[in-house]
């Protein structure tokens, strides 16, 4: 059986992977005014790379089946860690609860279509376009709450907390979605 050749769009999610540790030593073991925004720049350099990898893999018809279930995973691993680093960093109820529903959200909405595929009916739980939108709200928060510092006097770490509960209200929504639209399955005999 031939091997397959890693195409540049898996290339951009693995490297989205391997910054996850470079966000999490810069953060937490950096030291003086660079350490923050060097890990919301990398951070956000690896965000940057879910938009590209995956308008690569679409543009250049390099779609795989391994690519699509990498890449959810790579955004999974990079917004639970952004969320663990904010919490260690901020430790405010708010925040706790904030990281608490996006993570748990995702437990729960993984396992769910993973069930909903064993029965057949994965179809009925499939990505909706508020993903993308939730995603991009995560992401643009998270860098901004890991950055910390304000920017031309705007309250960056506030904006960001902002965008981070308008993304946990949207996951909270999602998750809602999804159990509606499971609940005929899950209900049955």
């Amino acid at each position: 059986m031939a091997q397959k050749k890693i195409n540049v769009a898996i290339a951009l999610t693995w490297f989205r992977i391997a910054a996850i540790p470079m966000v999490v030593l810069v953060f937490l073991f950096g030291t003086g005014y660079w350490a923050r925004p060097a890990s919301m720049m990398i951070f956000t350099i690896a965000g940057f790379t879910d938009w590209l990898d995956g308008y690569l893999a679409r543009r250049l018809g390099l779609t795989s089946r391994f690519g699509a279930f990498l890449d959810p995973v790579a955004d999974k691993l990079m917004v639970t860690s952004a969320l663990v680093l904010v919490v260690q960093g901020d430790p405010q109820w708010y925040i706790a609860l904030a990281a608490a529903i996006i993570i748990g959200r995702e437990i729960a909405i993984s396992a769910l279509r993973e069930w909903m595929a064993e029965i057949g009916a994965r179809s009925q739980v499939a990505v909706s376009p508020f993903g993308k939108i939730k995603t991009i709200l995560q992401m643009v928060g998270l860098g901004a709450m890991l950055y910390l510092r304000p920017i031309w006097g705007m309250d960056v770490y506030t904006f960001g907390l902002v965008l981070l509960t308008a993304a946990a209200a949207l996951t909270l929504w999602s998750m809602i979605e999804y159990i509606r639209a499971a609940w005929p399955s899950l209900n049955s005999e």
